[in-house]
């Protein structure tokens, strides 16, 4: 008899390619008491999966589940001990964000009702041919991809442009300071290891973040990006590790936190000097234990992601000053890259210019504006206080204004000798000056600047703006 949790759709040959790289990258855990049933099920998919595993009850799934995450599990409903469906509400309610088909010989329709209300995706009635069970199995895991990829599209919205078809590349340019940096990408690319990233605001950190990911194999999972300042406190947890429904006040639902939608591939922690001290806590059990506990569960869920942090500020003073857990410091800082500002690789700057005006112009419908030899000595000979985010913003304030890009007045400068300012003064002009670019808009500003609505309020009170 055919599932009842769904009918076939129309597949295309590129369906058909996803289908196959998303049952091959799947891990499985098959959970039924019928030696026979799991022998089946097993031979049908090992070739086919990643990972399949088998348990003969529900508590034999539970150690595995402590042990290792999967992707889904097919779950007999009437077995000996616990029911598949009574497991399933525990499953749901200490955290488990899964796929979940159910299976069962005995099944009436209040069965399948209560089933879907617990979570399962799919209800498939035995007996079953093979490719009813893998079509269930390719449309449940289609869904979730979906799904994933929805929530995580809508979140990097604002995230830095990007060329055609691909992922920005801001690794551009020859220059040596460039090149260290581009060697130490490579070299950690393929390793599990965490990696902090330090530098300016400005420098490129998600850019090299996003290249580490794109040549790890991880590359065909999610990269995760998180701002870690733009987060209010109160709602970082929940929404790093997830939380089950009735944690909190107006927790109306269970939610995945990013740590699962980033499962088998990257989250980057930007901005990680931002977390408040409770929670840097947590995170040093997470990267110590490779598991994370949704806020309202007692139980922890095994997640299998690598972590990328970065940070504009001297994290060893931080902990020197209690800002940041010294533990967690030296957790994240196993392998450093830091990233040079621009100031200190001026050939990098035309080659840069260059890609921003290709890309702004082709964005915007408008002919590409010239750099001439003048121009790109003017560009090369300023102090770029703002980095590599200054440099794009010239170009695309360049670009709309129909001028031609004056590096020396992209930002107001209290002296004309930069050497004899205070960071602080620069920091402030860059500051202004943006935000008057985008007509008083903070959380315009905020974005083009790459730091939290909060920071730049706090900035401004500061400074009676």
């Amino acid at each position: 008899m055919p599932g009842l949790g769904g009918t076939p759709r129309a597949t295309t040959p590129g369906d058909v390619g996803r289908d196959s790289e998303l049952l091959a990258s799947a891990s499985i855990l098959v959970v039924d008491d019928e030696a026979g049933m799991r022998n089946f099920m097993c031979r049908l998919l090992a070739p086919r999966c990643k990972r399949v595993a088998e348990a003969e009850s529900a508590e034999a799934a539970a150690r595995l589940l402590e042990a290792e995450p999967f992707d889904m599990l097919l779950l007999d409903n009437i077995m000996e001990g616990r029911h598949g469906l009574l497991w399933l509400q525990d499953l749901r309610a200490s955290g488990y964000f899964g796929e979940v088909i159910l299976i069962s010989a005995f099944a009436d329709l209040d069965t399948v009702i209560q089933a879907m209300r617990e979570g399962a995706a799919d209800f498939i009635l035995k007996p079953f041919r093979a490719n009813q069970i893998l079509n269930a199995i390719t449309r449940c895991l289609d869904r979730a991809h979906l799904r994933r990829e929805n929530f995580l599209l809508k979140r990097q919205l604002h995230s830095l442009p990007a060329r055609d078809g691909g992922v920005p590349d801001l690794l551009v340019g020859q220059s040596p300071a460039l090149a260290v940096v581009r060697d130490m990408v490579e070299r950690l690319a393929p390793l599990p290891t965490t990696v902090l990233l330090t530098g300016e605001s400005g420098t490129g950190k998600e850019v090299t973040a996003r290249a580490l990911h794109q040549r790890s194999p991880r590359a065909d999972k999610p990269f995760v990006p998180v701002n870690c300042a733009a987060i209010p406190a109160e709602m970082i947890e929940s929404e790093l590790f997830g939380h089950l429904k009735g944690a909190f006040t107006g927790a109306a639902s269970s939610r995945e936190g990013l740590f699962f939608y980033a499962q088998g591939g990257t989250l980057f922690l930007d901005e990680v000097a931002e977390l408040p001290l409770p929670l840097q806590a947590k995170l040093l059990r997470v990267l110590e234990d490779k598991r994370v506990r949704p806020v309202g569960s007692e139980r922890e869920l095994p997640v299998d992601v690598r972590i990328i942090a970065a940070t504009n500020v001297d994290l060893e003073q931080a902990a020197a000053s209690g800002q940041m857990r010294r533990d967690l410091f030296y957790r994240l800082n196993v392998v450093n890259i830091h990233l040079p500002p621009l100031r200190e690789r001026p050939e990098d700057v035309a080659p840069l210019a260059r890609q921003f005006i290709a890309e702004i112009s082709h964005q915007f419908g408008v002919p590409p504006m010239d750099l001439d030899p003048a121009r790109i000595a003017e560009l090369e000979g300023y102090e770029w206080p703002g980095n590599i985010r200054e440099l794009r913003n010239l170009i695309e304030r360049t670009i709309i204004l129909g001028d031609r890009p004056r590096a020396s007045t992209s930002a107001p400068v209290a002296s004309a000798d930069p050497a004899s300012q205070t960071l602080e003064a620069v920091e402030r002009a860059h500051m202004l000056n943006v935000l008057e670019s985008v007509g008083g808009n903070r959380a315009e500003a905020a974005r083009r600047l790459g730091v939290s609505r909060k920071t730049l309020d706090r900035k401004c009170a500061a400074w009676n703006v």
